[in-house]
């Protein structure tokens, strides 16, 4: 997949209240393909609505390159970048019309009304909004906004468009289905998207890549996948979805498989390759990872919570240490107080050397 958005070694600096200098972007590096869904995913403050502003031209690097298509962003000023943004609150005006708020941009910029008119149908259609040009923002669902916002960015043909957290207004019914939307949206527009949200269903489901960010710099860039499974460290393991961490000491290695013992004595099974018996690791396990029988490490129900198909499941174990999360596919049996075994298939376990 070709490079059409190449970032490197991006800072932004801001002064703090007390006098101090902060780092928003601390050496980022970054690039994005044609046609690719990018997902800047952390906490508040980790830089990635910074890092969407610098793209879009409305912060300004201290230092560091922004090239797309070939060309250097850093000397275009906002309204000469071949980019768009959708924002959080959609930015409409309520005066107008849904068409001419789709078409406003085209209207500053003399096009024609017969085009204009056939460019905004065009957008709307695109969004499943057609018939709707008429309205005004007020006589609209949160989802319907939404889609002017989208239907006003797409409609002069951007290279790449920018959302910063364009879902976060809407209920989680609509969420959820605007997140498949977006994605058909994308792939069928031919356009770049990148994504800016601290919700992980959100960047699990839409995504081609995450870009997983703290303290102004990428922690780990990979497939949804590759960032759920093999987390680089603890931070982007504990950030993505429920994890279990268990910091073992290997006890002995049989063939391929090695014993981990935690403090508290929880035995785990886990792949041994790379490893060597005393050696002090994490190994981690999704709640999905474990299954509810006979064997494994023993323990004692404390709590279920009913999840509709599922059960998330907490399990004190026996020879003590944190609870243990599971989802159980089975509700059979599981009650508070009962006891347990929790068994795992040791090629799920993902191992983190310790820090």
């Amino acid at each position: 997949m070709a490079d059409l958005l190449e970032i490197k070694a991006a800072r932004r600096e801001f002064v703090t209240p007390e006098g101090g200098r902060l780092a928003a972007l601390d050496g980022v590096d970054l690039s994005v393909g044609a046609n690719e869904f990018v997902t800047l995913l952390g906490p508040s403050g980790c830089g990635k609505t910074t890092l969407l502003r610098a793209i879009s031209g409305f912060e300004t690097l201290d230092s560091g390159t922004m090239r797309l298509g070939g060309a250097d962003l850093t000397v275009l000023p906002p309204f000469r970048r071949p980019v768009n943004t959708v924002f959080q609150s959609y930015a409409l005006f309520g005066h107008m019309t849904v068409a001419r708020n789709v078409g406003y941009a085209l209207e500053v910029a003399g096009v024609a009304k017969a085009a204009r008119e056939a460019q905004v149908t065009e957008a709307l259609e695109k969004v499943g909004l057609s018939g709707l040009g008429a309205r005004r923002p007020s006589q609209l669902s949160g989802g319907q906004r939404q889609r002017v916002a989208l239907a006003r960015a797409i409609i002069g043909k951007p290279k790449l468009l920018l959302l910063d957290e364009p879902l976060s207004a809407l209920d989680r019914n609509l969420r959820q289905q605007m997140q498949l939307e977006l994605k058909t949206l994308q792939h069928n527009l031919g356009i770049a998207f990148i994504f800016v949200t601290h919700d992980q269903e959100e960047a699990l489901t839409m995504s081609d890549r995450i870009v997983v960010m703290r303290s102004g710099k990428i922690e780990q860039i990979g497939t949804p996948r590759d960032i759920y499974r093999h987390p680089r460290n603890l931070f982007v393991a504990e950030f993505i979805g429920e994890t279990n961490l268990f910091p073992v000491t290997v006890d002995r290695i049989d063939g391929a498989l090695a014993l981990g013992r935690t403090a508290e004595g929880v035995e785990m099974l886990l792949p041994a390759a790379g490893r060597s018996k005393g050696e002090r690791v994490t190994a981690i396990l999704r709640p999905a990872d474990f299954t509810l029988g006979t064997t494994g490490i023993a323990g004692k129900i404390t709590r279920a919570v009913y999840l509709g198909s599922d059960l998330y499941v907490f399990v004190q174990p026996q020879s003590g240490g944190p609870e243990i999360r599971v989802i159980a596919r089975d509700g059979a049996g599981i009650e508070e107080g009962a006891a347990v075994h929790l068994a795992h298939d040791p090629a799920r376990v993902h191992v983190l050397e310790a820090a």
